[in-house]
C-alpha cells in the first residue's frame, strides 16, 4: 500500500464518519449509526493494514504513522462512547478531531523508510503504541468536555456531565496504566532496564500522577466541579509534552532513548 492512496482512503472514511455523526443527530435507529462508522473505521484499517504490509513493520515509528493510529482511535472511542453513554455529540468530535490530524498527515506525512532501529523490533511496541493511542484518544474528549463544561456552559454544571468526565478519565487512565506497564516490559527487552528515568519516562510518571490526582480529587470533593476540570485539563497539557512535546525540549536531545521518531 503506497502512501499517495491515504487521501482517498481518509475521505471515503470521513464520509462514513459523517454520516454516523449525522444519524447519531436525528432520529436515525442506532443501527445506522453504528453501521457508518464501523464502515468507515473497516475502511482506514484496511489502509493502516496495508501500509503495515508495505513498510514491513508497524506504522508506528514517526509522528505521522501515530497520527494515523490516533485518526483511527477517535471515532473508534467515539461509537464506544456513544454506545455506552448515548451522548450525541461524542461522534461529531471524534470526526472532526479526526479530520484535523488527517490534514495534518496529508501537509506533513512523516511516513519514513522501511528500516526499523533494533529497539523497535521487540513484539512489546506495537501493543505499548496502540494502548497509548487508545488513552490518548479518551483522555482527548475528556478534555473537550472540561473545556465545552468551563468555559460554554454559564449555568450550574450538573453531576450527569460530570460524569461524562470520570468516565473517559477513568477509562483513559486505565489504558494509560496498561500502556506505562507494557513500555516498561518492553525497556526491559530492548534496555535491559524496566525504568531510567529518561525525559520521555518522566513526563509519562507525572502524566499517569496528574489523573490519579483528578480521580482522587473526585473521589473526595465530588461537589469541587471546576477545580476538578483545571486538573483535568493540567493533565492533558502534560500528556501532550509526553506525547510529543519532548522531542523539542533540549533536555531531550542526545540523551533521551526516546527521540528515535526526529533522527
Amino acid at each position: 500500500m503506497s502512501w499517495e492512496y491515504f487521501s482517498l482512503f481518509a475521505i471515503v472514511s470521513l464520509c462514513f464518519w459523517s454520516f454516523g455523526a449525522y444519524a447519531a443527530w436525528g432520529e436515525k435507529k442506532p443501527v445506522f449509526v453504528h453501521g457508518f462508522t464501523i464502515v468507515g473505521l473497516a475502511v482506514f484499517f484496511i489502509f493502516i493494514l496495508g501500509m503495515w504490509i508495505s513498510l514491513e513493520r508497524p506504522p508506528m515509528r514517526t509522528m505521522g504513522e501515530t497520527r494515523l493510529w490516533y485518526s483511527f482511535f477517535l471515532p473508534l472511542v467515539g461509537i464506544i462512547t456513544y454506545s455506552r453513554w448515548k451522548y450525541k455529540w461524542i461522534l461529531s468530535f471524534s470526526t472532526i478531531l479526526s479530520l484535523v490530524f488527517i490534514c495534518i498527515n496529508i501537509l506533513k506525512p512523516e511516513i519514513h523508510n522501511k528500516t526499523l532501529m533494533p529497539a523497535l523490533q521487540s513484539p512489546w511496541f506495537a501493543p505499548h503504541v496502540i494502548v497509548y493511542m487508545f488513552a490518548y484518544a479518551m483522555l482527548g474528549a475528556a478534555a473537550i468536555m472540561a473545556i465545552y463544561l468551563l468555559w460554554k456552559k454559564k449555568q450550574k454544571i450538573s453531576p450527569m456531565e460530570m460524569d461524562l468526565c470520570d468516565n473517559l478519565a477513568n477509562v483513559g487512565l486505565s489504558f494509560l496504566t496498561l500502556g506505562l506497564l507494557s513500555g516498561a516490559l518492553w525497556a526491559k527487552e530492548a534496555w535491559g532496564h524496566y525504568w531510567s528515568w529518561d525525559p520521555k519516562e518522566t513526563w509519562a510518571a507525572a502524566t499517569w500522577l496528574s489523573y490519579l490526582c483528578y480521580i482522587h480529587f473526585r473521589l473526595h470533593k465530588r461537589n469541587e466541579y471546576r477545580k476538578a476540570l483545571v486538573i483535568l485539563l493540567m493533565s492533558f497539557v502534560l500528556l501532550q509534552m509526553c506525547w510529543y512535546g519532548i522531542n523539542y525540549l533540549p533536555s531531550a536531545q542526545g540523551t533521551s532513548i526516546h527521540t528515535y521518531n526526529m533522527r
